[in-house]
């Protein structure tokens, strides 16, 4: 079960720059693939990230369950009020949109394509992809955890 994580983690946290980058308004109008992810878990990660790309950082805080865990790089968040899930969701200065998700386990991995967005400064990141992984219970985003390295702005501090 180990192996097979680690390694849709490793698919996950690929596909680096060669991608059509969207525009700055957003979706490239690809439907993401999704088909071995659970729709449970998809609706709150695209939830999320939606919502984060609108600039609504409080209202992509509340997909953070209390207690939550985030981890961005070396960067470990422990996530124990609405204003600590307000403060994470600031620190990630990309928007972004769901490119692909697979479910194992209790974990599901999801690729992004970053893309700025309103009160962040995605720059040389956008177009980019990152991934994480997320663990989501009861509707609520449990642990967050960046993969990989992405082809986002190089410093670990892209929006997934």
């Amino acid at each position: 079960m180990l192996v097979a994580l680690l390694a849709i983690l490793a698919l996950a946290a690929c596909g680096g720059g060669d991608a059509t980058a969207p525009s700055a308004e957003g979706s490239n109008d690809t439907e993401p693939d999704v088909v071995a992810a659970d729709p449970d878990d998809v609706a709150v990660i695209t939830g999320w990230v939606d919502t984060l790309a609108t600039g609504d950082v409080e209202g992509a805080a509340r997909y953070f369950a209390l207690p939550s865990i985030a981890e961005n790089g070396p960067l470990v968040v422990r996530i124990r009020t609405l204003e600590d899930a307000v403060s994470f969701n600031e620190t990630l200065p990309c928007g972004a949109e769901l490119i692909s998700a697979e479910t194992v386990g209790d974990f599901t991995a999801a690729t992004f394509r970053l893309l700025e967005r309103p009160g962040g400064n995605c720059g040389a990141g956008t177009g980019g992809t990152a991934a994480t992984s997320f663990v989501i219970e009861d509707g609520k985003i449990v642990e967050w955890r960046r993969v990989g390295i992405g082809g986002g702005d190089g410093d670990g501090g892209s929006a997934t």
